[in-house]
């Protein structure tokens, strides 16, 4: 059992509130998804199109709240509350500009990516016209990144879960009465979402100007996205290790690709709790370094990781324990279940190392080493592809891919742990570069 640490108050003050901001951003799809069936099946499976695509390229584009975080943070620990609120406004503007072209792109690109995606006539029309109309939320999605991103930073995760939870009651009000009262259907759904979100961006807006503005400064908008586009790169290269896994399983067979879906949307909700823990992480360690106190850095590093170690493996006895019964509430296909205990035992395994992972990522953002994650991530997603193509190829079935994706964690393990057990991260003051 843990002994009591004068860090745990603090860091539940943090993760508590951003495990629930991060609770949210699944919503917006859920009651989408919720409203849109009741429309038929035809208008299902065109959100599912557009919510994968839009999902994906958001999630993508999280990089500036993390970057905004970790910078704001150190500035914010030194006791340089102006110039942290110019980081802020720096984001925003930032923000602005990539929402902008992700708009332009997103709707110009709408038809070829719902076509790539595999929709085909009623569907495809319904999942370009909504992705079209999703797509003007983009700026406003963008805004609230910057905003969480420098609310983080300054430590106040409450704000963040406020505006969010208002957000997704107006996003329920109006998607039912624009699809229901006013009978517009999966249109309905879509500018119902894309209001709630311009109201979310404002609000996140409204923030940064009370706390400084500044105009435009291309130095710091470069800053922020050589940082971001670090974190970008990371993102990617984990989303499409699992991507790969997808591909793969595809074309092992339909029960394979299913216990996979059920084993990875799990691990997508589990991730959830340990993520909060690394946005503590994000906050203190970035804090802790802007001040100088490195030691005290890695000791509120060093607590992190245990939580998120204990945490991973009561998830992991949990998944034993209840091995049986969760995946038949997902699916009755004896054929899945075989499937998902073949590999439960091992995802149950993963969930501790998980837990280790998360933390030290988190840590290493706070602490600005962002290039190291990057290279980091891409050499564990090096090892994990050519494991995924030989179960392809030898037919070692699910286990051998879930076997990669136990390898990618392994590998980010070693990396994350050997650079935390040096001193290398632990750079105080604002230079946060190693």
């Amino acid at each position: 059992m843990l002994r009591r640490s004068p860090h745990d108050r603090e860091i539940f003050r943090l993760a508590l509130p951003a495990l629930g901001a991060l609770a949210a951003e699944p919503l917006y799809v859920l009651v989408d998804t919720a409203i849109v069936g009741h429309l038929g099946t035809p208008q299902l499976a065109s959100l599912a199109i557009a919510a994968t695509v839009m999902s994906t390229v958001f999630t993508i584009f999280n990089f500036l709240t993390y970057g905004t975080t970790a910078q704001v943070a150190r500035l914010h620990g030194a006791g340089r509350a102006e110039e942290a609120a110019r980081i802020g406004a720096q984001a925003q503007w930032l923000s602005l500009i990539l929402g902008a072209v992700l708009l332009v792109a997103v709707a110009a690109l709408a038809r070829p990516l719902v076509l790539l995606m595999g929709g085909e006539g009623e569907v495809a029309d319904g999942a370009t016209t909504y992705l079209r109309i999703a797509a003007l939320g983009a700026p406003a999605f963008m805004l609230a990144n910057a905003g969480q991103g420098y609310l983080r930073g300054v430590g106040d995760l409450a704000t963040p879960l406020v505006i969010l939870v208002v957000a997704h009651l107006v996003n329920v009000v109006l998607e039912l009465l624009f699809v229901y009262g006013f009978g517009w259907g999966l249109p309905g759904s879509a500018w119902g979402t894309v209001i709630a979100q311009l109201g979310m961006g404002l609000a996140f807006l409204a923030v940064q100007l009370r706390a400084g503005w500044q105009r435009p400064v291309a130095a710091r908008m470069r800053a922020l996205m050589r940082v971001g586009s670090e974190i970008a790169v990371r993102t990617t290269a984990l989303l499409g290790a699992f991507l790969v896994a997808s591909a793969v399983l595809a074309r092992i067979g339909p029960a394979s690709l299913g216990a996979h879906l059920i084993a990875f949307q799990l691990f997508v909700f589990l991730a959830l709790v340990l993520d909060a823990l690394a946005i503590a992480a994000q906050v203190m360690v970035g804090r802790m370094l802007g001040a100088g106190d490195a030691a005290g850095a890695r000791a509120a590093a060093g607590r992190m990781i245990a939580w998120s170690v204990a945490l991973g493996a009561v998830f992991g006895v949990a998944l034993l324990a209840l091995g049986d019964l969760v995946p038949r509430l997902f699916t009755g296909d004896d054929a899945v279940v075989a499937q998902a205990h073949e590999i439960w035992w091992l995802f149950a395994a993963m969930m501790p190392i998980n837990g280790a992972v998360f933390a030290l990522d988190g840590i290493l953002i706070g602490a600005g080493d962002t290039r190291f994650l990057m290279w980091g991530m891409l050499a564990a997603a090096a090892v994990y592809v050519p494991v995924a193509l030989l179960a392809l190829a030898n037919d070692w079935g699910i286990l051998g891919v879930w076997f990669g994706l136990a390898g990618l964690i392994a590998v980010r393990l070693a990396t994350c742990g050997a650079r935390f057990a040096s001193d290398r991260w632990a750079r105080t003051g604002f230079a946060v570069r190693a």
